[in-house]
């Protein structure tokens, strides 16, 4: 089975990787992604290629109207990150159901079932990062099973320092990444996180509270509530909060 699953996955995700393009260091608009409609819900793509680590990368805003209908449980070929944006998520894995508010973050490694549903009566909006290792992990199912987790933003830490605060979300390994780190900074006004830097993991920020701007390789961008800033490997990137009052922002580092 294993060398089955193995095969099945480099056949897929090999023939997805001939067709895609590597992922420029920039900031990606919410605002400006293409929207379409699909049974049910509103698919937003804001990012999608090949980075130095992954052969598939994508970043994706959906919204699931109020009051939907139970959907049959899911299975992942790949791993997906997930961060609600607004609204109410009723996360399923397996046996385990939490319904989650804004911030709060899923962790969906593949052969895990999940079901994410809007059982409240407002829309839920929330973002999906999917991404695909170009070194081929062992995929085991079985010693996989229940590798999911949920990490709900009220329990969440905030411990303040002298630029402002930060949240510890994880710290560690999961089957698509040597390494996966992710916390949320909160910035004073008018302030650098820290001078213009790089590092050999990729790095993706992304705005859920005012805004901000961020130099890439020497260059200024200005990013908004929900825009992701990707930052390829060893790219020198910092960013300034030039807003009226704090900012703050998801960080994750992953190689």
């Amino acid at each position: 089975m294993k060398l089955l699953v193995s095969f099945l996955f480099l056949t897929v995700f090999s023939a997805r990787s001939a067709f895609a393009q590597t992922i420029p260091s920039k900031v990606y608009s919410w605002e400006k992604a293409p929207v379409e409609k699909r049974g049910g819900f509103e698919d937003r793509t804001i990012v999608e290629g090949t980075t130095r680590d992954f052969n598939n990368f994508s970043v994706h805003g959906i919204t699931i109207p109020p009051n939907q209908p139970s959907r049959p449980a899911e299975i992942l070929e790949d791993e997906a990150m997930i961060i609600v944006k607004t609204g109410e998520l009723t996360v399923s894995l397996g046996s385990r159901i939490k319904t989650l508010g804004p911030g709060s973050v899923v962790l969906i490694v593949p052969g895990d079932a999940h079901r994410l549903e809007n059982k409240s009566s407002a829309p839920v909006t929330y973002h999906v990062m999917r991404y695909t290792s170009k070194e081929v992990p062992d995929l085991d199912l079985t010693r996989m099973e229940g590798g999911s987790f949920w990490v709900d933003w009220k329990d969440v830490v905030y411990k303040p320092n002298t630029n402002g605060g930060r949240r510890n979300i994880f710290d560690q390994s999961t089957v698509m990444c040597k390494r996966f780190e992710m916390h949320v900074t909160t910035l004073n006004e008018g302030l650098w996180s820290h001078p213009p830097h790089t590092h050999r993991a990729a790095e993706i920020l992304m705005l859920i509270e005012n805004t901000a701007q961020e130099s890439i390789d020497g260059k200024m961008q200005s990013a908004q509530v929900g825009d992701i800033i990707f930052l390829e490997s060893n790219v020198p990137h910092g960013i300034l909060n030039t807003a009226k009052g704090s900012c703050t922002y998801f960080a994750f580092q992953f190689e």
